[in-house]
């Protein structure tokens, strides 16, 4: 017997039957895109065209179109790439980790963010893709195959073959996992299309769902195959960010040269993954009418993880701080004296806003219980986040020993193109996704309607009065 604490909010509000959940997550995969769904794919559509143009001129011009110089050999590359890798750790965390920890009010939320976890890795993978410039020989660098033009051969020391054995393991499991999670929300949509009498709805949907018939031992392999992969997923939330630092940390350069950056960057990456989730979700749940399903509940506790990775990242620049003046090292305290003081200190400030001080303001319950103050602050606290890459890898960078060779970062045309051009990507596939698939994990929300939801909590609350 299974009893549901009658203080808690209800996960599902409204008051929802099996039969409410079906029909309004199966709806918008139905009907017509609405105007909205419109408007949005075809802003997306002119980021992702204009990108389109900027990434072919890169091939064919080669790097010499971006704003590096022999001083500052990665900036926006190497920045939009930890970006859109911090920004995919939100998906497994939530699907994975709070999976193993029984966190029901992670439900409603899972499927939008392991897609937005696999959008956001392909983001991250054009950078360096884009980097090697001769892009269709990128294969003799990144693959242990001997190299037709030398003796070049993968360097396996080197952090950044780890990135790509990383990232391409992490993407093959979010992505497994995703889909897995989709089955049974594709047999849904098929059966009512069957009695929609839609036979092309139900033969794609049919081809997708692998035939899915629902029987006891079906679900039972779902969910022991569910629980083998979120245990593959969890060590893979920790790892991969991690490797993703020590492209800096293993390195000599001050400002990069320290040990606290693996833990450093997982905290951010967390951070700034759950930032966009929320930015997501707030504006889904509008446009799909699914206020019911993603309520003030599940808002305010990714608030509250929100508060404790930004704090956890706040200490983590403190820290880095107070050891380059108590290292004694005069290049190490030189490098963070410039980042505070020198030429991109205002990159350094609106860092320190962004992801320290804007984050406390969800210490107050009005505050994080307001959807326009959460939609605002998620987006302010991405912004941070790129500052903080940014700064990390060009102030440390731009000033280095030799003072005859500092020199300034100025982005061009094409290295904003190619950040546009993964937004337009990013948000061109987010939409045919919330379009085309199930947003909600249905087959799971089903699974707490009778404790989680309004009509039955009230009832609950009667009977024991």
């Amino acid at each position: 017997m299974q009893v549901s604490s009658v203080v808690r909010d209800p996960l599902v509000t409204g008051g929802k039957t099996v039969k409410d959940v079906s029909h309004d997550i199966s709806r918008q995969v139905e009907g017509s895109p609405t105007r909205l769904w419109w408007m949005a794919m075809g802003v997306s559509s002119i980021f992702f065209a204009f990108g389109f143009y900027c990434v072919c001129t890169l091939l064919w011009n080669g790097v010499g179109v971006w704003g590096l110089n022999k001083t500052v050999g990665w900036a926006w590359d190497i920045t939009n790439f930890v970006w859109w890798v911090g920004i995919g750790h939100a998906g497994t965390l939530i699907s994975a980790i709070l999976l193993l920890f029984r966190q029901r009010w992670r439900m409603s939320i899972n499927r939008a963010a392991e897609a937005m976890t696999i959008f956001a890795v392909i983001c991250a993978a054009t950078f360096p893709l884009m980097h090697m410039g001769r892009l269709w020989l990128g294969f003799y660098w990144a693959l242990p195959l001997p190299n037709a033009f030398g003796s070049l051969w993968a360097n396996f020391n080197s952090p950044l073959l780890w990135d790509v054995f990383a990232i391409s393991t992490y993407f093959t499991v979010s992505l497994v996992f995703w889909y897995i999670g989709l089955i049974p929300d594709f047999a849904v949509i098929r059966d009512r299309a069957v009695v929609q009498g839609n036979k092309i709805r139900a033969e794609v949907y049919n081809a997708l769902s692998f035939g899915w018939q629902g029987g006891a031992k079906t679900w039972m392999r779902y969910e022991s195959v569910a629980l083998i992969l979120a245990g593959l997923s969890t060590p893979l939330v920790l790892s991969v960010h991690t490797i993703v630092s020590m492209d800096f940390a293993t390195s000599v350069i001050p400002g990069w040269h320290t040990t606290i950056f693996p833990p450093y960057f997982v905290a951010g990456a967390i951070f700034s993954g759950f930032a966009m989730v929320l930015t997501l979700l707030l504006v889904t749940r509008v446009v799909f009418k699914l206020e019911d399903y993603i309520t003030i509940y599940h808002i305010e506790l990714m608030n509250i993880i929100i508060i404790v990775t930004g704090s956890v990242v706040g200490v983590a620049y403190i820290t880095e701080l107070f050891i380059s003046w108590y290292s004694g090292v005069e290049y190490e305290g030189y490098a963070f004296y410039n980042r505070v003081q020198g030429p991109y200190a205002w990159a350094y400030w609106s860092m320190m806003t962004c992801n320290v001080i804007s984050p406390q303001l969800f210490w107050i319950k009005k505050i994080r219980t307001s959807i326009a103050a959460t939609f605002i602050l998620s987006i302010i606290v991405n912004i941070g986040m790129w500052f903080e890459r940014f700064v990390i890898i060009v102030t440390s960078l731009h000033r280095d020993y030799v003072p005859s060779s500092w020199t300034m970062f100025h982005p061009t045309m094409y290295d904003i193109g190619e950040y546009l051009f993964t937004f337009g990507l990013f948000f061109c596939a987010f939409l045919l996704f919330a379009k085309f698939f199930p947003v909600i994990n249905m087959a799971e929300v089903k699974s707490i309607i009778k404790v989680g939801s309004e009509k039955v909590t009230a009832d609950t609350h009667d009977t024991h009065h």
